[in-house]
């Protein structure tokens, strides 16, 4: 039996007779912390947008923990555990961090039906939304409105309100963009203290970054798997250094 906590076979996307996705086999193994880089136009999004269902695919497939999830749709996709951010945040900005985390903690839970208010003063919703602030070192915002917060905090409750779905599989895409370069410590020290049950995959252009994050690295290249393996693998790679790197790891 496999045991990857997320894999694809064959996975391809066309759109007309543009192929954005060609023959992606992957593996996310249990617990990894994995980046999937590449060029502008690589067709990173869209892989992620084929896991997560937000696009069907044109063939392949896609299993979770061994079973294929490819005809579900987002929303039950996530009730099986895959959650992801997006480049550009999508939180609830006139509400406070605590108030954005408590939404998915009480779907989750199965209390929060159409009365917000309702759901988010119930103990056990707060108590598991205030855990969750606490990973990401949030606390001291927990009040504040999201449109009070630097937008590297943002990204931070951003990933806060993924975890209330108690996700097994976390994919961030593009979680450094529009962070300062000089506070993306914030974020990766964030994301190092994730719980080591949940599969991490990130997309991500800030090659610092990701060199510190990964384990294992994907390069994509045109829609199709271009190399993998571990960081150093990746780094030592003369043909991934010619498409992509370029001289960025010779110092």
């Amino acid at each position: 039996m496999s045991s990857a906590r997320l894999e694809t076979k064959g996975l391809s996307k066309k759109f007309g007779a543009l192929e954005v996705a060609r023959e992606v086999n992957f593996r996310l193994e249990a617990g990894a912390r994995h980046a999937l880089i590449g060029p502008n136009g690589a067709g990173k999004t869209t892989f992620i947008n084929l896991l997560t269902g937000a696009l069907p695919p044109s063939r392949g497939s896609v299993l979770l923990e061994g079973e294929d999830v490819t005809t579900l749709a987002q929303a039950k996709r996530v009730k099986r555990g895959i959650a992801r951010t997006f480049q550009i945040n999508q939180l609830f900005r006139g509400l406070t961090v605590l108030e954005n985390v408590c939404i998915p903690v009480s779907e989750r839970m199965g209390v929060g039906g159409g009365m917000f208010r309702a759901a988010g003063r119930r103990a056990e919703v707060l108590d598991e939304a205030m855990r969750l602030i606490g990973i990401l070192r949030l606390e001291d915002d927990a009040g504040r409105r999201i449109v009070e917060l630097p937008y590297g905090r943002q990204r931070l409750v951003e990933i806060a309100i993924a975890l209330g779905l108690a996700p097994r599989v976390l994919l961030l895409d593009e979680p450094a963009a529009g962070i300062p370069s000089a506070e993306t410590h914030i974020l990766l020290d964030a994301i190092a203290s994730l719980p080591r049950d949940i599969a991490v995959l990130i997309i991500e252009h800030d090659m610092d970054l990701v060199f510190r994050f990964a384990e294992r690295i994907t390069v994509l290249v045109s829609g199709a798997i271009y190399a993998e393996g571990t960081p150093q693998e990746i780094a030592a790679n003369r043909d991934v250094r010619a498409v992509y790197l370029g001289g960025a790891l010779d110092a």
